[in-house]
């Protein structure tokens, strides 16, 4: 069965009060320094989703609020990653039948999850009310963050580019695999010739030594060169490891459970990296611009 676009009002509410509720608060922001993140990668199952939960977590260690929002529309997962069972997710707010605020959860360490729905082939389709319909109940959130970390899905679909768009900075996930390494070009490749997106970083998973993640990148970096008008930074790399398994397997972030494993040193170095980023280099109002492009307004 097809999901219908509603307009349903809230309980206490008419669709027509709610429309002017949103005309009366959009863009009255409080996260608008926020950096806003996209993690993705060409192809999947390489470790996208338990990336994002342990750079979340790890950033919250380090005092920052996070917001994680669950952008693989169709296959989401973080939440079971993290043992989290939400009443709701992205699918209400986008129906119409939920605030935003009412779907976010609190996950480990305190980091906000906005998790999205699991297995419903039309939501990998928003329709442009939808979307709407979406930024407006963000434009609405109360707490300020310091980072909005985007779990897109894999791939190179049309909400793939959509999410990857809208957020300020992407981060490429590789894995030491010749198939990962070709489809992480390809993902830069669309977004870099079909859509102008000229700024990307590398984050190298599941390697067997930082030799052999600097190999992978600069091969990478090789090709990017020669053949599409990038900027590609290394970010970092992620250890093998046995204890990052078993984190997974009790529903855990490895960071959160096993702090002082040779993959969360990784993952804490990392966010050390992105935290240290110039102020020149980041780009200001990143909300703003976030909600901007999801509405297909640019910048």
């Amino acid at each position: 069965m097809m999901l219908k676009e509603t307009l349903r009002p809230y309980s206490h509410e008419t669709a027509s009060a709610r429309a002017a509720y949103y005309a009366g608060n959009m863009y009255k922001i409080k996260t608008s320094q926020a950096r806003v993140i996209s993690i993705t990668s060409g192809k999947g199952g390489v470790g996208k989703t338990n990336v994002v939960a342990n750079l979340a977590y790890a950033l919250a260690q380090l005092g920052k609020k996070i917001l994680v929002v669950d952008a693989d529309l169709g296959l989401a997962n973080i939440d079971i990653l993290l043992g989290l069972t939400p009443k709701y997710n992205l699918q209400h707010v986008i129906m119409g039948q939920k605030r935003l605020a009412e779907v976010i959860v609190t996950g480990p360490g305190g980091i906000k999850i906005l998790p999205a729905s699991s297995g419903v082939e039309e939501l990998t389709s928003l329709t442009m009310g939808q979307r709407k319909r979406l930024l407006a109940e963000f434009s609405l959130l109360d707490e300020a963050y310091d980072f909005v970390l985007i779990d897109t899905a894999a791939g190179i679909s049309g909400n793939v580019i959509y999410f990857n768009l809208a957020a300020s900075e992407i981060i490429n996930v590789v894995e030491p695999d010749p198939t990962s390494f070709t489809d992480a070009y390809a993902l830069m490749k669309v977004l870099s010739v079909k859509y102008g997106a000229n700024n990307f970083k590398a984050l190298i998973n599941n390697v067997a030594s930082e030799a052999e993640a600097k190999d992978i990148f600069e091969k990478l970096r090789l090709v990017t060169d020669k053949f599409l008008q990038i900027k590609l930074e290394y970010l970092g790399h992620i250890l093998r490891d046995d204890k990052l398994r078993e984190a997974v397997r009790l529903q855990h972030a490895v960071t959160e459970i096993y702090p002082y494993a040779k993959s969360s040193r990784c993952f804490y170095q990392i966010v050390k990296n992105l935290c240290n980023v110039p102020k020149g280099e980041i780009k200001e109002n990143s909300i703003n611009r976030f909600i901007n492009r999801l509405l297909g307004k640019g910048d």
